[in-house]
């Protein structure tokens, strides 16, 4: 029997590889795919400029042989993978020296649907297989697309959630024909006072909505991964749930909706705190459950921001803010194997990074 797939043939063994390596034992992801204009440079008196940003990439990739272990993959925005350290090499060689597989974001952003409230769709399909050709010619070897979704009175709406999902779709099948593992993110933010029932039923239902999607165009799920919201209440709601019942009611949504060929589900942290993002993660990896995919990290706040507050800029404290990352890297490698003991729980760690209606 022959099967389509979007994927032609010769790369079809080269993307199941990628994505299974990207989130082999203990492995994650760094998010380190924050625009030109999003990256949390002024927030520490750091002026956002172009060498500010390499500077401060260049600290996260050369943080220590350690980083290998952590990590299976960074994602980084445009500018980034065409970036060299001082001593010019390439970001893309100083990862791949590592074992770390590069990525590359490629959506343009959101803008207003029309027909919804202030719901969402994303943009940049538009040149995204010239721009793939590209970014697989520069060393990048899988993307990332994030879609946004909210939970409010009649949303996530039918029409907010099809759109999305068909969008995620289009942008897999795309870069499936030019050699990048699609990692679909399907984000619901956390905005609102929603309690946890409701984020299950939110959530499943833009799940399942995606994967048909997929189905319907044809996408090679061994050479794909997921990155979706952890199912959380909204950040106003007054219940107050464990990291077991979040860890019970994202595991339990996602063994009804994701098939078992997608090698690995790579969470975003959603504006969690550091810790909560490790320790919810780490709970999932004990739900006595069958899990037939790697339940890891894809974290940008969740382990950059006491890295950021360490660094601060100054050179004399990079190689401080490089143990910092290295602490939380190896806290969530450990999670991902539900082995994390609560030892990465310094102070700081503990601090709310939720910002409403989050862009990046």
């Amino acid at each position: 029997m022959v099967l389509s797939y979007a994927a032609p043939e010769k790369f079809r063994k080269e993307l199941a590889e990628t994505a299974k390596a990207i989130v082999a034992p203990g492995k994650g992801i760094l998010a380190a795919d924050e625009s030109t204009g999003t990256i949390a440079l002024l927030p520490i008196n750091v002026e956002n400029v172009e060498e500010n940003r390499r500077v401060y990439r260049e600290l996260l990739f050369t943080a220590g042989a350690e980083l290998r272990h952590y990590l299976g993959g960074a994602i980084l925005f445009e500018e980034t993978l065409f970036q060299k350290t001082k001593d010019g090499k390439p970001f893309a060689d100083v990862l791949r020296e590592q074992g770390i597989i590069v990525g590359i974001k490629v959506d343009k952003g959101t803008v207003n649907l029309s027909g919804t409230d202030a719901e969402t769709t994303t943009t940049g399909l538009d040149g995204l297989a010239e721009r793939a050709q590209k970014y697989y010619e520069a060393g990048a070897r899988f993307a990332k697309w994030r879609s946004v979704l909210k939970i409010g009175k009649g949303q996530p709406s039918p029409l907010a959630v099809l759109e999305n999902a068909n969008v995620l779709a289009r942008y897999a099948s795309i870069c499936q024909a030019n050699g990048l593992v699609p990692i679909v993110e399907p984000e619901i933010l956390m905005d609102g006072e929603h309690d946890l029932e409701t984020a299950v039923e939110a959530t499943q239902t833009v799940l399942a909505a995606v994967y048909k999607a997929l189905s319907d165009h044809k996408i090679f799920l061994e050479g794909t991964l997921l990155k979706p919201n952890m199912v959380c209440p909204g950040a106003d709601c007054k219940i107050k749930y464990t990291p077991a019942d979040i860890a019970r009611a994202t595991v339990t949504v996602l063994r009804r909706t994701v098939p078992a060929a997608v090698p690995g589900i790579t969470f975003l942290s959603g504006g969690q705190s550091e810790e909560e993002a490790t320790v919810h993660l780490n709970e999932m990896n004990r739900v006595p459950e069958v899990r037939p995919w790697a339940l890891t990290f894809s974290y940008g706040r969740a382990l950059q921001a006491t890295v950021l507050k360490v660094w601060g800029g100054k050179h004399e404290n990079i190689p401080a803010a490089q143990k910092a990352l290295l602490v939380r890297a190896k806290a969530n490698s450990e999670a991902a194997q539900g082995k994390y003991t609560g030892d990465a729980a310094g102070s700081g760690a503990s601090e709310s990074l939720y910002v409403k209606d989050y862009k990046y």
